[in-house]
């Protein structure tokens, strides 16, 4: 049986086909740019399903910059300093300009500025003398060595006796090395100084001929047995502060020494650091 469809119904089925025909012969129309909202929908070209987010009209709003602290004033400087600041500056393009232009006038304004300034030099240098007269701590005559004659001649004194009981103590684990040869005329004046010290301060001296030559006031010189190469003596007279147990050993002088030289620089290398000096693989040859 075939099924019957009403007028109505088939007006309608043509209606709905005749505009399917239309929209397919119609070329696709896009909508412009301009326009805010575009109707994405009626494109038929995107399907029925087609979902895209509408593109914002609000503009990205920049992130906060950070405040800028203010720049800090420099504190104010002393009326003093912007004085000293002005005469300065003053005094320099005075100079310049006598430099320069070397006239009369121009070179005379220049030195009575110039005197003006040593003046006021001279003026503080007598007020810091006459503080320093009154604070002990601050004058320079009273600390370190003195300038006074008869001052200068105790504090050699007492240096010279500290100094002696320090190398009498010294002298009970060290030795003074001394290189000589028998031809050297330099040793043979060195020779009395180093054996008066050894009496005088109480520290072994052990002479120790490089050719294997005498030396009056040592008759007991040792003969060179390699020391002299392992120090690298390449001079004499030359003079060791050594310390056998630990096989510590350094220079005191080359040359001619006196005793007062002698006394300062034992003084000073024994006050140094224990590694000073170190010649650990020595032992064997100081005990020789």
């Amino acid at each position: 049986m075939k099924c019957r469809l009403p007028q109505f119904a088939w007006s309608l089925v043509a209606l709905l086909l005749l505009s399917f025909a239309a929209s397919a012969q119609e070329p696709v129309r896009r909508m412009p740019a301009s326009v805010a909202a575009p109707v994405y929908w009626s494109d038929s070209w995107r399907g029925w399903h087609f979902y895209e987010e509408l593109p914002s009209e609000e503009e990205p709003v920049p992130a906060p910059q950070p405040a800028t602290p203010p720049a800090s004033k420099p504190p104010p400087k002393a009326a003093e300093l912007v004085e000293f600041e002005r005469l300065q500056k003053t005094l320099e393009e005075y100079r310049n300009i006598a430099i320069i232009r070397p006239t009369e006038a121009n070179v005379r304004r220049y030195m009575e500025l110039e005197a003006k300034i040593v003046s006021q030099a001279s003026y503080f240098a007598d007020v810091a003398q006459r503080v320093a007269w009154a604070t002990p701590e601050l004058d320079p005559t009273l600390q370190g060595r003195p300038v006074n004659a008869k001052a200068l001649e105790v504090f050699e004194q007492e240096q010279l006796a500290a100094r002696s009981r320090s190398i009498a103590e010294l002298g009970k684990d060290h030795v003074l090395f001394f290189f000589f040869r028998s031809d050297c005329p330099y040793c043979h004046a060195v020779a009395p100084t180093l054996a008066a010290f050894q009496g005088r301060h109480g520290i072994n001296v052990v002479a120790i001929s490089v050719d294997g030559g005498a030396m009056p006031g040592f008759p007991n010189a040792r003969r060179d047995n390699g020391i002299a190469r392992t120090l690298n003596v390449t001079q004499v007279p030359a003079v060791f502060l050594a310390q056998p147990f630990t096989g510590k050993i350094s220079p005191i002088g080359f040359g001619v020494l006196s005793e007062s030289q002698l006394l300062e620089r034992i003084a000073t290398v024994s006050a140094d650091s224990p590694e000073a000096g170190v010649l650990g693989t020595n032992k064997r040859v100081l005990h020789q």
